[in-house]
């Protein structure tokens, strides 16, 4: 599923909801798609339940997953649920993303290409502007 890396600095919970999320992102993990319970990571990752419980709660707050009494937990359909705040925050991170590119350099028009290219699923990073 993803690995843990204990230099790094964010908390076990992190990296594990960093990862779900990730894969649900990518496309690895499908919408209805059921998550491996959290008995079944924690003891392939040798941590607390409780850990890998709090990375699901967030990913749920964020609606990434939904859970189902007794069933389980699900990848959430793309756009279901929107967390306002999850989308402020990526907001920043693009806006502080642009600012840097455009510090160092990179053209707006390099910068939209490179958007456009994001968007409509054409390879990024040709000709070694953005």
């Amino acid at each position: 599923m993803f690995s843990l890396d204990y230099r790094d600095g964010r908390a076990i919970y992190e990296q594990i909801k960093d990862g779900i999320r990730r894969q649900i992102i990518k496309g690895v993990l499908a919408a209805d798609e059921q998550l491996p319970s959290v008995r079944e990571i924690a003891g392939r990752l040798s941590i607390n339940p409780n850990t890998i419980q709090r990375a699901y709660r967030e990913l749920e707050q964020e609606g990434y997953i939904y859970s189902v009494q007794g069933r389980g937990s699900y990848v959430s359909p793309p756009g279901e649920a929107v967390d306002e705040r999850r989308i402020a925050v990526l907001r920043r991170q693009v806006e502080e993303a642009i600012l840097e590119l455009l510090y160092l350099g990179i053209k707006a028009d390099d910068i939209g290409e490179a958007v456009k290219n994001i968007l409509y699923g054409k390879e990024v990073g040709k000709g070694g502007a953005v």
